[in-house]
């Protein structure tokens, strides 16, 4: 833990930092470490690193097994779904399950016909053995060299892309609501789909048909381009668009662990590994994707910026020493103060743009998706160059404002219809429930919706005083995830970056719990699992009020 705390735990703001340490005497040709090696970052990255101790061979007979299994169990899963029409894929239908749709897997299990009972339990099980093996991957992972695990990772996000959607029909609602506005001239923020002409071939294969569109402007943007391309052709195109997002992700989550002196493998494996996104978010084709592309590349802009600053003074203080800086005046303080960046500003720093460009990414982040705009305090509060990245923030907001404003008008995002509905086995219906209010009653979401702006308000405190908003974000955005009434499995996705970078091991374990009660509630064996321990929140007032409103919605 010490080598961790030592390289790792450096802010993201714009503090001075020590200078660097004399250069370390190279170890002999025998007993220098490999290439591989010398990539990876301090070892005790994981939970169990001081109590659990692994071998490089262990580690590496240990990955192959997990990796194996994860393989093994994707493909099971993506080509039972490709096979026959299930509730694997609620796309398919009995006599409607063209190839387009169906992807190339399905041969791969189609000599049999599975009931839907083993189904079920190829499901479950696969993602519960792809979980096992997804922890024994991140404990060995300081131990591994990188080649494999990353060769397999990209191996499994490709099966995801090729399967069917699993096990929901949202990346039809997406093109539906596409073509709603090119094909049929109806503004999706204004219409629902009931009143489009039901021929159209996407209005089949979606479900939202009495809700306005709830996803961001920038998103249906990009979904009104691929109208042109036909319906076939416009699923695919999503699908690469989402496949290139989740790896780029990855990518530039490796990047940014290598200059905040994480490790590197472990960062992307957490990211780009997790079962629980591959199979309900990759699988399913969601939009999250888009969103935490834009937020990692955020992280990587503002690491680098802080990152080159700290080299800039470490060798401005080396060559000219710490006194020779003029001492800064009242105003230049306070400027330094609101900037969240020290002054005077040495020559050589980052340029203006990084914070810039981050603000605007940040920005794109909120235009595909709302929920992103609860990591803006916490930025602001804890970056450097607030000036810059505020300026980021407002070019951002007001470029996407006006594109959405000329596509859609004055319309924004349907999220109060969707944001009304309640997901049984959610954390905050399921805390009603067992404290005996029936449920997440009015009352009850109140109380959560207070905690949660607490939350918010005691992060960004956190972040403005530790001039390091890294971990308050991710301690919101898990605040944000289990006081959420209408929570899905593969939102686990907005959490994995910031907990992979974080120095401290808590936010890790607490997205892994998360990521099992998620699939505790959303798999098939769900109701029966909870109805046995005696908890079937369905039955309340709140239950079946929830049900009829979503019968509303989806017809």
């Amino acid at each position: 833990m010490s080598s961790e705390v030592g390289a790792a735990t450096r802010p993201l703001a714009g503090a001075a930092e020590a200078p660097p340490t004399p250069r370390a005497r190279p170890l002999p040709r025998s007993s220098a470490p490999s290439r591989w090696h010398r990539a990876q970052q301090p070892a005790a990255w994981f939970a169990w690193d001081r109590q659990v101790k692994i071998t490089a061979g262990v580690a590496t007979r240990v990955a192959y097994v997990a990796l194996a299994v994860m393989v093994i169990a994707s493909l099971l899963i993506a080509s039972a779904a490709a096979a026959h029409p299930s509730f694997l894929s609620p796309t398919a239908r009995v006599g409607y399950y063209p190839a387009w749709l169906a992807g190339p897997l399905g041969p791969l299990t189609s000599w049999h016909t599975f009931g839907t009972h083993a189904l079920e339990g190829i499901f479950t099980w696969g993602i519960a053995a792809m979980y096992v093996a997804y922890v024994a991957l991140l404990m060995c992972a300081p131990r591994l060299r990188p080649a494999w695990p990353l060769g397999v990772m990209v191996l499994l996000q490709v099966i995801y892309f090729l399967s069917p959607p699993l096990p929901l029909t949202d990346i039809f609602n997406y093109l539906n609501y596409g073509r709603m506005e090119i094909v049929h001239h109806l503004n999706p923020y204004t219409t629902i789909p009931s009143l489009e002409p039901h021929t159209d071939p996407t209005f089949a294969l979606s479900n939202w048909h009495g809700l306005e569109s709830p996803y961001g402007p920038l998103f249906t943007l990009i979904t009104l381009a691929v109208v042109p391309l036909g319906v076939a052709g416009s699923y695919w195109t999503m699908k690469v668009v989402l496949l290139a997002a989740s790896l780029a992700s990855v990518w530039l989550l490796w990047n940014a662990a290598g200059v905040l002196g994480r490790n590197r493998l472990g960062a992307a494996l957490f990211l780009g590994l997790n079962p629980i996104v591959l199979v309900w978010g990759l699988g399913a084709d969601h939009n999250d994707f888009l969103m935490v592309l834009v937020i990692v590349l955020a992280i990587y802009l503002l690491a680098r910026a802080h990152s080159g600053r700290a080299a800039a003074r470490a060798a401005h203080e080396a060559t000219s020493g710490p006194s020779s800086a003029p001492r800064p005046n009242r105003l230049t303080a306070v400027l330094g103060r609101l900037d969240g960046a020290a002054r005077p500003i040495v020559r050589g720093e980052p340029g203006w743009w990084w914070e810039l460009a981050a603000g605007i990414a940040l920005a794109a982040a909120v235009a595909l998706k709302a929920s992103a705009v609860i990591l803006i305090p916490i930025v602001l509060a804890g970056g450097a160059r607030r000036l810059r990245l505020s300026a980021g923030l407002v070019v951002g907001l007001a470029g996407f404002a006006l594109a959405s404003y000329a596509a859609f008008g004055a319309n924004p995002p349907n999220l109060a219809q969707q944001d009304g509905l309640v997901i049984p086995l959610g954390l905050p219906n399921m805390t009603g429930y067992i404290i005996g209010i029936g449920g997440e009653t009015v009352g009850w979401r109140f109380g959560i919706e207070l905690c949660l702006i607490a939350a918010v308000i005691a992060c960004t405190v956190w972040a403005w005083r530790t001039r390091d908003w890294l971990v308050p974000a991710a301690w919101v955005t898990f605040a944000l995830l289990v006081s959420l009434s209408w929570v899905l499995p593969w939102y686990l996705i907005w959490l994995l970056p910031f907990a992979a970078l974080a120095p401290t091991r808590r936010i890790r374990l607490a997205a892994l719990l998360l990521g099992v009660y998620l699939f505790l509630g959303w798999m098939p064996y769900a109701t029966t699992f909870w109805r046995d321990f005696g908890i079937n929140p369905s039955t309340t007032i709140t239950g079946r009020t929830d049900q009829r409103y979503l019968h509303a919605l989806i017809n």
